[in-house]
């Protein structure tokens, strides 16, 4: 319990009353009064606030919420006992960390049994497991001389999961129309696809290899081959999770962007029939073999929900090595890193050894300080030393790329806004080229 402004002002009357007395311009008595005054209500306030029985409040939110976006919360709030008249309170819920709020504190007045109902915006800045350890509020006494503190005991945990909202827009469209919503801009086919699909009557442009002639022979007209791309292939996206991801580019962390990208492509590889696994490496580990069917990404979600970075060194060649000896099966393997010049060999190293058995892309994530830095004006000292040490950084990039690519290798070099769409781009020229 601690005094509020209005005992502040009545000790400084009570000074007042005291410095008057000092001038001997008031009798003695009167101080005392004045003192006894103050101090019987004083005290008699502070027995009426300890009376409060502690408000009930219930939180109302879903138990799974989504890193990045605004969530709206609602708070109950309502008397434990209608007797107490009207209570006066701030109020303050106990979210998790640091993440961002609009709407609180608030202050209101709990009168009879009517119920209040408060409503506050959140935003989760990271993924994992966090609780809300209960709701704070402040109680002002009747004559507002004083304020207790409190804590209403409305716990809660809650899964904060990768950004999936954007899957639910893909479900309503098709594969073409998702990925030129995704941003992937699809080539032409040239030629049919791998797989056989079904027999269907000859029209106009098929191609004398589409033409089946014993089916024709039995049916006594043209008859002709229908195909698809080749399903049931694999896709293994490994995913660097050591100090290369600890970067920040807006409220979410690279690691962040590489994850909504990789549930995009893999969501996208699922709607094509294929099987997705994942690998993370370089810090925390995890591992979700190859899976066909939507539900895999609620496999995906449950097991990287609570994945995050660690300031480590990345051990490529081990994670080639795991991945190795768990993949059997040819594959493509997506692996998303940030590359240095300083890495090139060890990384150059374990794409070779992945090579021997897997189509290999390397996503090289880049900062968009970068492209900001070299796209500034140069009109000081420290300006011109600043673009010339990121000149000089992203040619050793582009330098560590082209090693890359002489050994076979697909490079993607993007910036996070960018790596969604040319990840499902990357996906579907190959699937579309028969590369696997």
């Amino acid at each position: 319990m601690r005094p509020s402004f209005a005992m502040y002002w009545g000790l400084f009357a009570l000074a007042g009353i005291g410095c008057l007395l000092a001038f001997s311009l008031i009798p003695e008595h009167l101080f005392w009064t004045a003192f006894a005054a103050l101090f019987g209500i004083a005290v008699q306030d502070a027995y009426l606030l300890a009376k409060i029985a502690t408000p009930m409040v219930s939180r109302e939110l879903s138990a799974i919420i989504t890193v990045g976006l605004e969530h709206r919360v609602l708070l109950h709030v309502r008397k434990a006992a209608d007797k107490s008249g009207t209570i006066k309170l701030d109020v303050f819920d106990l979210h998790p960390g640091d993440w961002p709020v609009f709407g609180l504190p608030r202050q209101i007045e709990l009168r009879g049994n009517k119920q209040i109902e408060l409503a506050y915006q959140l935003t989760p800045n990271q993924r994992g497991v966090y609780a809300f350890t209960g709701c704070q509020l402040r109680l002002h006494s009747s004559l507002r001389f004083w304020t207790q503190t409190r804590t209403a005991p409305c716990t809660q945990t809650v899964r904060v999961y990768p950004n999936f909202a954007p899957l639910a827009k893909l479900a309503m469209v098709g594969v073409e129309q998702a990925s030129r919503v995704v941003g992937a801009h699809i080539k032409r086919r040239r030629g049919e696809g791998t797989e056989f699909q079904q027999l269907r009557e000859y029209r106009v442009g098929d191609s004398m290899r589409q033409i089946d002639w014993k089916a024709s022979q039995r049916a006594r007209k043209l008859i002709s081959r229908d195909y698809q791309d080749e399903r049931n292939q694999q896709i293994i996206l490994l995913l660097d999770t050591g100090r290369r991801m600890l970067a920040h580019d807006g409220v979410l962390s690279h690691f962040d962007h590489v994850l909504n990208a990789s549930l995009m492509v893999a969501y996208m590889a699922l709607r094509q029939g294929d099987a997705v696994g994942l690998m993370a490496h370089g810090g925390p580990a995890r591992y979700v073999a190859p899976v066909r069917g939507l539900s895999c990404i609620d496999t995906l979600l449950n097991t990287v929900f609570d994945l995050a970075p660690e300031p480590v060194a990345t051990d490529y060649l081990a994670a080639a090595a795991s991945l190795s000896l768990r993949q059997r099966r040819r594959s493509l393997v997506l692996l998303i890193t940030n590359v240095r010049d300083e890495d090139i060999e060890d990384l150059s190293a374990a794409v070779h050894q992945l090579q021997k058995r897997h189509l290999v892309c390397v996503a090289s994530l880049r900062e968009a300080a970068l492209d900001t830095a070299l796209e500034a004006p140069v009109q000081r000292l420290d300006q011109a030393l600043m673009a010339a040490s990121m000149a000089q950084y992203v040619a050793l990039r582009a330098r560590a790329h082209q090693a890359l690519k002489a050994q076979g290798v697909h490079v993607l070099d993007v910036n996070c806004r960018e790596l969604p769409s040319a990840l499902v781009e990357h996906y579907l020229a190959v699937k579309r080229s028969g590369l696997l």
